[in-house]
């Protein structure tokens, strides 16, 4: 079914605002390559019209914090499974690539961009506040992702299908509306974008592939905005900052039992969800025996950190911190936390592993820790 899009302007009658139209194709790519957070706040534009080997040029090039890679066509005036099979097209040349081929590209691309980062490696950490390996910067992780104002049903059904099978590509419609000289432009996502993240992260090697033991893993931010010793003290995960870490602790729901990794660190938590992801401004605490907002709560947290995820994003549903009550079962300090040669590592917030490494990773600190 055609995804339709309506904007109302709120008054004593509600207006509905007329559809609009963009100059051109290049007017959308050209907003997509100066704020990318228009398809997504977690992604950074490396390249614009990228020359493939295969011929053809990929309109626009991104990278997520996984070092995941992002193949974004434009419908323009191609036909819809057109603009699909080129896209599947460059993304079979787009996993072939290395980490010194995604150099070159944001190399000869960052004018286009209007970067003022002269090497990737800059964009990245001013992007992530991370340092990336060259192993965690891969071409054979990547998702496709189609924008256009509309597909038809036939079109739609093979992408829908294409993702039943664990093929990360995706559809952003978008239409833009007028009201008086302002144009505005929305976004409607065919599939909800955490399934294509999530596939984008399978091993492409089938043998390492296992079911999903119905068991979360997460990824906790320590000194990202958020402090574990805080997760503890409260009993809570949180992430937040943009919407690509917040939006997969919506996968949890009460009862899922999760295990907490600080990347670079280690585990150190395994917990029950007790409620629903809730965002900062309406999360409470217990402090004193007497139940207060997380806002409010002493933590560990500096000022500089409280004022950037906490409070000056509380009202801002995108940027906003997130939080998920956790009965923890068994919790350690960092100094504590298990780290081990094979344990399965990731950084999104919140993940369904399915792959041999999640088994034995839960199965070693099922030991560790004593929990059945």
């Amino acid at each position: 079914m055609p995804v339709n899009q309506s904007i109302w302007k709120i008054g004593n009658t509600p207006e509905k605002l007329p559809i609009s139209s963009l100059t051109n194709e290049t007017e959308l790519e050209e907003m997509i390559c100066h704020d990318i957070g228009i398809l997504n706040d977690g992604w950074l534009a490396i390249g614009r019209q990228v020359p493939t080997e295969y011929g053809g040029s990929i309109d626009v090039l991104a990278m997520d914090a996984n070092g995941n890679l992002i193949v974004i066509e434009l419908k323009k005036n191609k036909t819809a499974r057109d603009v699909v099979s080129q896209a599947i097209d460059y993304a079979s040349w787009v996993k072939s690539i290395d980490s010194a081929k995604v150099a070159s590209i944001y190399k000869n691309s960052k004018n286009k961009l209007k970067s003022s980062s002269e090497s990737l490696d800059q964009a990245l950490n001013k992007k992530f506040n991370k340092e990336f390996s060259e192993e965690e910067i891969k071409g054979s992780y990547h998702q496709i992702v189609i924008v256009a104002s509309e597909l038809d049903p036939s079109t739609e059904r093979i992408v829908k299908y294409l993702n039943d099978y664990e093929i990360p590509i995706n559809t952003l419609f978008f239409n833009v509306f007028k009201d008086g000289e302002n144009r505005y432009i929305s976004r409607a996502w065919l599939i909800n974008p955490v399934e294509t993240q999530e596939h984008a992260n399978l091993p492409k090697d089938s043998s390492n592939r296992v079911g999903w033991n119905n068991e979360y893993y997460v990824s906790f931010g320590h000194n990202m905005g958020r402090n574990w010793e805080d997760a503890r003290k409260y009993d809570f995960i949180s992430a937040g900052g943009g919407s690509w870490y917040s939006q997969t602790l919506n996968q949890l729901t009460e009862g899922a039992r999760v295990w907490v990794n600080i990347p670079r660190t280690g585990y150190v938590g395994v917990g029950i969800v007790e409620e629903t992801a809730t965002i900062a401004k309406d999360f409470k605490v217990a402090v004193n025996n007497k139940m207060v907002p997380i806002l409010n709560a002493p933590l560990e947290l500096n000022e500089k950190d409280k004022e950037g995820f906490l409070k000056k994003y509380a009202n801002d549903e995108e940027r906003a911190e997130y939080f998920v009550r956790v009965n923890w079962i068994k919790d350690v300090p960092i100094k504590q936390a298990v780290k081990q040669m094979g344990f399965f590592g990731n950084q999104n917030s919140v993940c369904k592993p399915k792959v041999s490494s999640w088994l034995f990773t839960v199965d070693t600190l099922k030991k560790k820790w004593g929990v059945k």
